[in-house]
């Protein structure tokens, strides 16, 4: 509850201190408009008609339950990855010899395409939601799992030995000294995650589901229209941009206080 109150008030000045994303964003839609002005709607529609697009397939009804469907599986799939590859990575970090056992698995989990992934998973779920939840879990794993890795690995033995000489209590000493410097390295890999599922849940979908913001991609292919396909990709970038700057970012400034120099 306290974590909670604290990031609903420092919610208002991390929106402020959020100039430098919003211009770099603004720099994006004049390239985007310039490359549009040059190579014409059918190829590139500019960005006013796309957003106009968006919100005539929302006034319609049919953009929230597509997005819903996308958010959760990927969400799902993401969540399942954080929860399983955290757990497991930390586990391994601890022993030297789980850390050395795992080093092939997580190689070759990295180095697996993700559509190969998505075929098998296609073969095993069929055309249901465990396709892409699965696609996206496998293919987030490694990445969280290894984030993990690192932090329990590379956890700095004099602090730690300074830490038990002092005969620190064990909750200030996981709070205080163990979880800020596994978290400064299991955030970036989350977010790293969460960017990559929202891309392949699309790709999934577009190619195992009926429903989604990839089914919708799919339909928008066939009839040649490109401002409905922006308007689609445009919506899942927002989704994505809301869940890590509204959710994961404040958090992570939050937990990652320690690092603040005092003035």
């Amino acid at each position: 509850m306290n974590l909670l109150r604290s990031w609903l008030a420092g919610l208002p000045g991390y929106l402020w201190s959020g100039w430098g994303a919003l211009a770099s964003l603004f720099l994006l839609l004049g390239a985007w408009e310039a490359v549009a002005a040059y190579y014409g709607p059918l190829v590139l529609p500019p960005p006013l008609e796309t957003f106009a697009r968006l919100g005539q397939l929302i006034d319609a009804g049919a953009a929230g339950p597509e997005l819903l469907a996308t958010a959760r599986r990927a969400l799902l799939g993401f969540a399942l990855s954080v929860l399983v590859g955290s757990v497991l990575g930390l586990a391994a970090g601890v022993s030297m010899t789980a850390s050395m056992m795992s080093r092939p698995l997580v190689t070759v989990l990295m180095g697996m395409p993700p559509i190969a992934w998505l075929v098998l998973a296609m073969l095993w779920f069929g055309a249901s939601d465990g396709t892409p939840v699965f696609t996206v879990f496998i293919a987030s794993f490694p990445l969280v799992f290894v984030g993990a890795l690192q932090g329990t690995r590379t956890l700095d033995n004099q602090l730690k030995q300074v830490a038990l000489a002092f005969r620190l209590p064990r909750r200030m000493l996981f709070f205080d000294v163990y979880l800020p410097h596994v978290v400064s390295y299991l955030f970036p890999a989350w977010i790293t995650a969460l960017g990559m599922s929202w891309k392949i849940v699309v790709m999934a979908e577009l190619l195992a589901t009926q429903d989604g913001v990839g089914a919708a991609l799919a339909v928008s292919r066939s009839h040649l229209d490109t401002s409905a396909t922006m308007a689609w990709i445009v919506a899942v970038v927002a989704l994505l941009l809301v869940v890590e700057y509204l959710l994961l970012e404040p958090i992570k400034r939050e937990v990652e206080r320690w690092r603040e120099v005092p003035s």
